[in-house]
């Protein structure tokens, strides 16, 4: 269960501490996709995938060009996740398993350049994604990026069972007890977290949960002035973001020794796991 985490997709918005929280304020702020190549007895798995290869290597592409204007995704194709995985000595049929936690363009974008693998998603993200039922869920989700039809393993909301205080859906198809689903809806109608035990212990990628580290802070979170207005703009569901937002920091207090926890697009939070 070794794990890389990789950048699959620079972004460098115009807002400086604004948004990054790092020292300067008339520059381009850094963030990233987050995502992890697990190296498992199940094969090679991925927990997300970042941009696209064809998205990286012709913008705006399938991507909403106001969507380009404003994030800037750095128009790279060797951080796509299918070159990250190929400058690791892999091919891109060894990875057989995708699990993500949503379906949003940054999230989803690589899953054509896998067409082998089996695709894991909760049953209402997947819903939501499909049904692109409002104006934001029809930027936010592009359908091209699922039309090569992947090979879907869906799973249903119940009871769940504990994981350090989380519900966590089990029992993932062809995937062993080392990978789990939280739920943490709010950013998106079914996100969710993803945990992985690795060599060195339980890894929660937490997707869009939160953005900057500084939200994790157990006893005194805060959040850039425009980061914080971007999640606000982007979620659907509000009081639940902010719920399941306190109850992934409520972990970082009690289990931050047995759990880390890392979001989607802190640059810091990769620069520390990436060593």
């Amino acid at each position: 269960m070794r794990v890389h985490h990789l950048d699959c997709g620079s972004l460098r918005p115009l807002g400086g501490r604004l948004l990054d929280g790092e020292p300067g304020l008339f520059r381009f702020a850094h963030l990233v996709c987050h995502v992890l190549l697990v190296e498992s007895n199940d094969g090679l798995v991925l927990v997300d995938t970042g941009f696209g290869l064809s998205d990286l290597s012709a913008l705006p592409g399938v991507l909403p060009p106001a969507f380009v204007r404003l994030v800037r995704p750095v128009p790279d194709p060797a951080q796509a996740a299918v070159r990250r995985v190929a400058e690791l000595g892999f091919a891109p049929a060894d990875v057989r398993h995708i699990v993500l936690t949503h379906l949003d363009l940054d999230h989803a974008g690589g899953l054509a350049d896998f067409p082998d693998a089996t695709v894991h998603v909760y049953g209402p993200e997947h819903r939501a994604a499909t049904a692109r039922a409002t104006a934001v869920e029809r930027e936010r989700y592009r359908s091209a990026h699922w039309a090569h039809g992947p090979k879907w393993e869906i799973y249903e909301p119940s009871a769940g069972e504990p994981w350090f205080g989380l519900e966590a859906v089990r029992g993932l198809t062809g995937l062993s007890e080392d990978f789990l689903l939280v739920p943490l809806a709010g950013h998106t109608r079914g996100h969710v977290g993803v945990a992985v035990r690795s060599d060195d212990g339980w890894l929660l990628h937490a997707g869009d949960t939160y953005f900057n580290r500084d939200e994790m802070v157990p006893d005194s979170p805060s959040c850039p002035p425009l980061l914080r207005f971007f999640q606000a703009r982007m979620q659907v569901d509000g009081p639940a973001r902010l719920a399941n937002q306190a109850r992934v920091r409520d972990l970082v207090r009690a289990h931050g020794a047995e759990v880390t926890v890392f979001s989607a697009h802190d640059a810091t939070e990769l620069r520390r796991l990436s060593g």
